[in-house]
């Protein structure tokens, strides 16, 4: 079942999610500071693809902390608000009310 939600998700959503992700990356990736947090999103677009049947694990710390102070302010309110906007578009039609519900960036 996994599959073909993905297939779907890729479709309809993943693609440009996706895309979203890696080009926050690369803005990331230009300043030396920011590699990390880069690299991370490349990992992030990935799973943002094909978000079924796999799951995060948070590290957390103290310099995770201050990372996601960093990113919060630059990048991720505006890629919150975009995969928001996504579900909500999705849970438009009946078809995408799963694929809506489930926006693997809402949580």
């Amino acid at each position: 079942m996994s599959s073909i939600a993905n297939i779907f998700w890729f479709i309809f959503a993943g693609l440009w999610m996706a895309l979203g992700w890696i080009f926050v990356g690369i803005v990331w990736c230009i300043t030396i500071v920011g590699i990390p947090v880069g690299t991370e999103c490349f990992k992030f677009a990935s799973f943002v693809a094909f978000p079924f049947g796999k799951t995060i694990e948070y590290g957390g710390g103290g310099v995770s902390f201050l990372m996601n102070v960093l990113w919060l302010v630059f990048g991720g309110l505006e890629m919150a608000l975009g995969n928001l906007a996504n579900g909500a578009v999705l849970c438009l039609t009946i078809i995408g009310i799963p694929l809506g519900l489930h926006s693997p960036d809402w949580l």
